[in-house]
């Protein structure tokens, strides 16, 4: 069980769409942005609902121009989730999100030159009780005269660390912010300090867990395709998470968002710090033992399973009968396969002996059958009703469980110890 750090809490949202709090002792919450333009309501919303189904607790909309922010009237009438209004530049896009009825704003105070301009912006969102996410990203840090000698204190606090400058602007620049907010009376605030360097994200964010007791907004900016900003992300996002450190998380890729919400989900069900929906699914890697088109048939598993199975049933598919026999037992459904046929099991039983082409269309049945056991009452989710005995090797160097059983073997010694 991890051990989240403990803040302040900030709730947004409404009775139509749900209410969503981050910090405290909130679930981490999972978020992403739209990739269409916010003026195109009827896009909009669709990407919107699309992100909805798929998961995610809250979406982020960019609202550079009055014609987005007119629009989120209508958008917030039609979609499932919260909404955040993303505001650089132009405070008036700020004041004009929260008339529409905007949940949450986004707010890097750096870019917005008018400190009245920002005073502006906290009352009116302190008027509606409305969250304010303050941003101090590696890519839009301005030095400013006037913290310009407690950016060089910090630096010699990070002397010696390979980011100390930047880390020492991140702190600072928050520093200076938070203190325009505070002087407002203003504390439904949400942090966030990202950048594309995945260790300077776990420093920079280890850094602020330890000065403001304020909700952190997680995330790796510009991280890459999907094929690398995985594994940045990961990287990233695990070692905070499972340090405790994270109240809501936001993966970016330049591919389909829809991947940000899903791969958000996996990182929280892989630590605890959510409830899995829908299936757990694990495959073995394949190698030079297997016997059928393990590939295909996990993709095809994995795209029927996606769409016709809700609960959290684990379903394991391995190609051979080396990790096979193991995977079914601590599956609730699984199948292993070997000379073109596959065995199937539901929870450590066996229940079906088929040929490669039947495979697909028999484990879905079998999940279908054990989810509908689940729903009456009849079977629950990781519960094992028999043991596996895996197959035992022939010969000398066979792992001699017939003859433990048998009490045949003797206790081995090694000369000399």
């Amino acid at each position: 069980m991890i051990e989240r750090r403990k803040t302040r809490q900030v709730t947004f949202g409404d009775d139509r769409v749900g209410r969503v709090k981050i910090g405290g002792d909130a679930p981490v919450a999972v978020q992403t942005m739209t990739a269409g333009y916010t003026h195109d309501i009827d896009a909009c919303v669709a990407e919107i609902n699309r992100y909805a189904d798929a998961g995610v607790d809250v979406v982020r909309v960019a609202v550079p121009e009055r014609k987005d922010t007119e629009a989120l009237k209508e958008i917030i009438k039609q979609v499932k989730v919260p909404i955040v209004a993303d505001v650089h530049f132009h405070y008036q896009r700020a004041l004009e999100a929260v008339e529409s009825g905007v949940h949450k704003i986004r707010l890097n105070p750096g870019n917005i030159s008018d400190r009245d301009q920002v005073n502006k912006v906290i009352d009116a969102c302190k008027e509606r009780g409305i969250p304010i996410r303050i941003g101090v990203n590696e890519g839009s840090i301005i030095e400013r005269k006037d913290k310009q000698r407690r950016a060089e204190e910090l630096g010699m606090y990070f002397e010696g660390h390979k980011s100390g400058h930047l880390l020492a602007l991140m702190v600072a620049k928050l520093e200076e912010y938070l203190d325009i907010f505070d002087a407002r009376g203003f504390h439904d605030v949400v942090i966030s300090a990202k950048s594309m360097d995945a260790a300077l994200c776990i420093d920079a964010y280890t850094e602020i867990a330890k000065r403001f007791p304020y909700p952190l907004h997680l995330g790796v900016t510009h991280a890459g395709p999907k094929s690398t900003g995985t594994i940045r992300t990961a990287v990233a996002l695990g070692t905070l998470l499972s340090n405790g450190i994270g109240d809501t998380i936001r993966i970016s890729y330049a591919s389909d968002h829809i991947d940000e919400v899903k791969d958000g989900l996996e990182i929280l069900y892989c630590l605890g710090l959510r409830t899995r929906k829908g299936v757990e699914l694990i495959a073995c890697p394949t190698c030079g033992r297997i016997q059928v088109d393990l590939f295909n048939l996990v993709k095809e598993v994995e795209r029927k399973l996606d769409k016709e199975i809700k609960l959290p049933i684990k379903v394991a598919v391995m190609g051979c009968v080396v990790n096979g026999p193991g995977e079914a037992e601590g599956a609730d459904v699984a199948v292993f396969a070997g000379d073109r046929r596959g065995i199937i099991y539901v929870q450590g039983q066996k229940v079906a002996n088929v040929p490669e082409e039947e495979i697909l269309e028999r484990l879905l049945k079998e999940c279908k059958d054990f989810e509908a056991k689940v729903n009456r009452g009849e079977a629950k989710l990781g519960e094992k009703i028999v043991e596996i005995v895996p197959p035992d090797p022939i010969g000398e160097l066979g792992s001699g469980v017939d003859k433990i059983r048998k009490g045949l073997v003797e206790k081995v010694t090694v000369s000399g110890r």
